[in-house]
Formats: C-alpha cells, structure tokens, sequence
C-alpha cells in the first residue's frame, strides 16, 4: 500500500503513436450493459471531442452522449448488441444533434460531416484536452473539466485524484463549461507559441488519467488497462506534436517504466503483490531500458529538470534494482528532495517520508508522516503508510486502528483485500 512496497498511484505519472487501442462490437463480449460501460469507458471521449468540434458547445455534445447511452440502456438488451457499439453510439448522438444543427443556418453542411471519426483523426481528443486546458480557466478547473469530458472519468474519480469533495470537483466542471462558451474559447491546439502556457495542465490531465488506470480508485476493478492505454497514448502523441519539450519526455518514460513490471503487479487471484515481493524476472527489462534511455536523452539534450523527469528517475531507481534489498534509497531520498523543491505536495513529502524510512528508520519518517494528518487524513495510503512504521515500532494496536481506516477509504478491491489481510496479523 505504501512506496516502500508498491509507488501509490499517486507516485505515477508505450505504445507507437497512432490510433488509440480500442475494441469493436466482434471482441466485445458478455451481457449488454457491461458492453455498454466498457464501450463509454474506451470511446465517449473521443465521441464527445468529434461533437464538440462541430458544434461548438460542451454541454450540448455532453447531453447527445448520455442521450445515446440512454438510448442503449433501453435498447441494447432486446435488440442485442450492435455489431460495432461505438460507431453505433455515434450514429444515434447524430441524429439526436439534428435538433440542435437545426437552429444553425448551415445546419446541413454540418450534418453531412458528423460521420464517425476515421482513425486518422488521432489528434481529436488532444486538441480537445488542449481546449479544455485553456490559459482563461483555473487550473484546478482545466484538469477537472479535461478528466471529465474528454478522458470520462467521473467526478469521484477526479475527486480521489485531488483529494477534495466531489462536490468541488462538480463546481470547477460546471464553472470551467461556462467560461469557455462565455469567453468563446476556440477549439484547436494552439500555435507553438501558446504551448508552454498550457502544456503543465495537459501533461497534469495525462498523468491523473495514468494513476487512476494504473491503480483504480473505484469498486470495479484493481486497474484499468484501458486508461493505462489512453494515458500511454496521448503522451506519445503529444510527444510527437513537442520532441523538445523534455517534461513530454518525462512522462511518457514514467508511464512507460511503471508498465514495464505489469505483469508482476498483481498474482493469479487479482490480489496486490508489493514491490518488494514482486518477481522481476517477469519485468520488461527491455521496455526499462528504452524508457530509461528516453529519460537520459531528455535530460542531457536539454538540462531542465522537471517533477515528471524526476519522477521517472526516482522510478528507474526502483526499477534497476536487481533485488529488493538493492535498492538505492539514498538517491531516491535525494529525487524526492529534488521534487518536493520543484512541485511541492503533500503527497509528495509522503513519499519522501516513506524513502527516508529506508535510509534512516520508522522514528525518522514517523513525525513527518504525523505532520501531514490535516492534508491527507481522508487519504487511504496516508494511513497505510502510517501503520507500516507504526507495527515497525512495535506499536501493534495503533498500527491496526490505521489500517482499518485505510480500508474504510479505499474502494479499490485489491486494496481492500491487502488490508484486510492485514487486519488478521497478530
């Protein structure tokens, strides 16, 4: 639960650039509604960013989404599943925006281009992200709008994510909607002259959508490869569109290293394996290699340090260890240092407590834990971290109070299943 053991997610943040991995209708299988989420899952954001762009408004291209979800929801389970769902959902969000298109003078020229998005138009939904991320918005708001509309996460999700009340989340969306038809903010990725002034909040929307795939902060699943896909993606198209923008770079090598050891991150029944119990024979030395060498000719092509670079190489620490017992945690302390000084965050200086344990003991990293109670103290992996130091110094009672409210406030099943499992040691 803690980065002594497995990086929380919040710690985290590939593939050839190109089209998105996706599915059709012919490897969809099981009951029509989780055909139905697992389609909204992988293909709403991009259906929403392809409405948007042609009608111009977030909150009219949103309802034509749910509308044709509704739609499914009544018809999918006595018709059957369509062959090709997505395109499927398309087509009735289609004719559903008539209504709309019709109170426009060139409503039939618009029409005659709403067709479903060839896979050539890979870079809708960045130019979306792009939009949402507008320097006129907030930048809590940018994020938390970009999550929910073109990423489809929903605003508990983005809520777990910043740590704060849905009901925040919920305001900053609607508000960020409004100035953007207000301001009539254009939708289109900016010059390259713009990029910098927006380019911090699109790497932020990429890397939340990682750690929530990578480890799910929902009851559904313990991981969402299907995010895990869409994050990997959109930062090798974005590397594209910026090779020398370093911190690009640096994400794309964090995602990339943290995916390289997948395949040891859970055991056969789906439960958590920490990082110290993992077998790394089944890592992807391979993939570690090339996101390393990535992250190195980033840093020595342009010498500007950034949090997702430092973050990539406090991975590659982890990642180059032969053992366990290898790791050097000595550096790994000073990234953290070299991070909390550039991005400074409560999560952040928990991690760096979890590193200072390895190099200086539990007593060490106890009161720097205990300083950040009022920051996280609705934060699952705070009070997981807190009970690993506390059972290390004997503290067994204490220990296992902070465990059940850990498990109180995770809903991810792998989570709960490690806790859980926790709570029965003596």
């Amino acid at each position: 639960m803690t980065s002594s053991a497995d990086p929380p997610a919040a710690e985290l943040a590939g593939g050839p650039v190109g089209e998105r991995p996706g599915r059709t209708g012919e490897d969809l299988g099981g009951d029509s509604g989780r055909v139905l989420a697992r389609v909204v899952r992988e293909h709403a954001g991009r259906l929403a960013a392809s409405l948007i762009s042609l009608l111009g408004d977030f909150s009219a291209a949103e309802d034509l989404v749910q509308d044709a979800v509704e739609t499914a929801l009544r018809r999918w389970p006595m018709e059957g599943i369509p062959e090709r769902p997505q395109a499927w959902l398309y087509t009735v969000a289609r004719r559903r925006g008539l209504d709309v298109l019709r109170r426009e003078s060139n409503y039939r020229a618009k029409l005659a281009q709403l067709r479903w998005p060839e896979p050539q138009a890979a870079d809708d939904r960045l130019r979306l992200i792009f939009t949402c991320c507008h320097p006129a918005l907030a930048p809590a708001a940018r994020i938390a709008l970009t999550l929910r509309v073109v990423c489809g996460l929903s605003t508990g999700q983005i809520a777990a994510a910043f740590v704060v009340p849905e009901a925040t989340v919920a305001q900053r969306i609607t508000r960020a909607k409004k100035k953007i038809g207000q301001a009539g903010i254009p939708y289109r990725v900016p010059a390259a002259e713009e990029l910098p002034e927006r380019l911090a909040s699109v790497l932020s929307v990429i890397y939340l959508l990682f750690n929530e795939g990578y480890l799910s902060s929902t009851s559904e699943r313990a991981q969402a490869r299907d995010l895990v896909d869409d994050a990997e993606w959109l930062a090798a198209l974005l590397a594209s569109l910026a090779p020398g923008e370093p911190e690009v770079a640096g994400l794309l090598a964090l995602i990339r290293l943290h995916r390289a050891r997948g395949a040891a991150r859970f055991d056969e029944q789906g439960r958590l394996v920490l990082l110290a119990d993992q077998d790394r024979s089944r890592w992807d030395h391979h993939a570690i290699e090339q996101a390393t060498a990535l992250l190195t000719r980033a840093a020595l092509a342009h010498r500007r340090p950034g949090p997702y670079q430092v973050q990539a190489a406090i991975v590659a620490c982890h990642a180059e260890a032969t053992v366990f017992a290898d790791t050097d945690w000595a550096q790994i302390l000073v990234l953290y240092d070299m991070l909390l000084h550039l991005a400074p965050s409560p999560i952040t200086r928990l991690q760096r407590a979890i590193a200072r344990r390895h190099v200086h003991g539990a007593a060490a990293a106890l009161p720097e834990v205990d300083a950040l109670e009022h920051d996280l103290t609705s934060y699952a992996l705070w009070h997981a971290t807190r009970a690993e130091l506390l059972r290390e110094l004997g503290e067994a009672e204490q220990a296992r109070a902070c465990d059940k409210r850990a498990l109180e406030l995770t809903a991810n099943p792998a989570q709960q299943a490690l806790l859980t499992e926790r709570l029965t040691w003596n």
